[in-house]
C-alpha cells in the first residue's frame, strides 16, 4: 500500500511531537528528581542546625580535626574559642543585613593553642567601617569568643568575584583572606560571633541567618506535573495519529467495488 506525501509528512511529523514528548519529559522529570534530592538535603540541614543550636559551644576544632570539617559534620555547631584579636589585619567584606547595607568585620583571632581563627566579630555600617570610629570595640589582650563555625564562602558573590589587591570583598573566603593578610596557620573556617555586645556597641554580632527556605516540595511537584503533562500531549499526539490512520484505512476499504457473485 502507498502513502500519499500528505500522509507521510503527518506520520513524520507525529513522530516527531511524540519523540520531543518524551525527551522533554525526561528532562522534567530529571529536574524533580533533583528537587527531591534538595528537599532531603534541606531537611536534613534544617534538622542538623536545629540540633547544634541547642547545644553547649565546644572547643573550635584544632589542626588536627581540619580535615573532619565538612558541611555535614560541623557547620553551624556551637564553638568557643580563646585568643587575641589581630585587629590590625581585620577584613571588610560587604554585607546587607537587617540592619541595611554595611561590610561584616572579619578579625583574624591567634587563638592560645597557636594557630589563626577568622572571626566574624560582627555588622558595622559604612560610616563604622574604619576602626577608628570604633575604638572601643577593638578589644585588646586576651579573649574568648564563642559563635557559629561556619565553612568558607570561596570566590565571591554573584557575578562579584572578590578582589583582594583593591581590598573588595564579597564573600568570606577564608583562603583568600589569609593570604592577603598573611596568616599562618589559619583554620579553613570562620566563626561567626554570637550577640554578646562589643564595647562601643560595634561591630553588631548575632546576625547569623539560622532560618532557611525550603521551597523544594512545591518545585518538585511542578517539573513532575509539567513532566505528566508532556507525557499526555504526546500520548495525545499519538492517539490522534493512529485515529486519523484508522478513518483513513476505513475510508479506502469502502471505496474498493464489490463483488457479485
Amino acid at each position: 500500500m502507498t502513502h500519499s506525501p500528505r500522509q507521510t509528512r503527518s506520520t513524520a511529523a507525529a513522530i516527531m511531537i511524540v519523540i520531543a514528548a518524551i525527551v522533554s519529559a525526561a528532562l522534567l522529570g530529571a529536574l524533580g528528581v533533583w528537587q527531591a534530592q534538595r528537599l532531603f538535603w534541606k531537611l536534613d540541614l534544617i534538622d542538623r542546625v536545629e540540633r547544634r543550636m541547642g547545644t553547649a559551644p565546644v572547643a573550635a576544632p584544632g589542626p588536627e580535626a581540619w580535615s573532619d570539617v565538612t558541611p555535614a559534620a560541623s557547620e553551624y555547631l556551637k564553638v568557643r574559642l580563646t585568643g587575641r584579636f589581630l585587629h590590625e589585619r581585620e577584613t571588610h567584606v560587604q554585607a546587607v543585613t537587617d540592619l541595611g547595607g554595611g561590610h561584616w568585620v572579619m578579625t583574624p583571632l591567634e587563638t592560645t593553642q597557636g594557630f589563626i581563627v577568622l572571626v566574624n566579630r560582627g555588622f558595622v555600617s559604612p560610616d563604622r567601617r574604619e576602626p577608628a570610629t570604633r575604638t572601643a570595640g577593638q578589644v585588646p589582650g586576651e579573649t574568648t569568643v564563642t559563635g557559629l563555625l561556619r565553612l568558607t564562602e570561596p570566590g565571591g558573590a554573584f557575578l562579584r568575584a572578590n578582589d583582594p589587591t583593591a581590598n573588595r570583598w564579597h564573600s568570606r573566603d577564608v583562603a583568600a583572606i589569609a593570604s592577603a593578610r598573611q596568616l599562618d596557620k589559619t583554620a579553613p573556617y570562620f566563626v561567626d560571633a554570637d550577640v554578646a555586645p562589643n564595647p562601643g556597641g560595634w561591630p553588631v554580632g548575632g546576625l547569623t541567618k539560622v532560618a532557611f527556605s525550603n521551597n523544594h516540595l512545591v518545585y518538585a511537584v511542578t517539573w513532575f506535573t509539567l513532566a505528566l503533562m508532556a507525557l499526555a500531549a504526546g500520548g495525545y499526539v499519538l492517539y490522534d495519529w493512529r485515529r486519523r490512520k484508522r478513518r483513513t484505512a476505513e475510508g479506502r476499504q469502502d471505496l474498493l467495488p464489490s463483488i457479485s457473485l
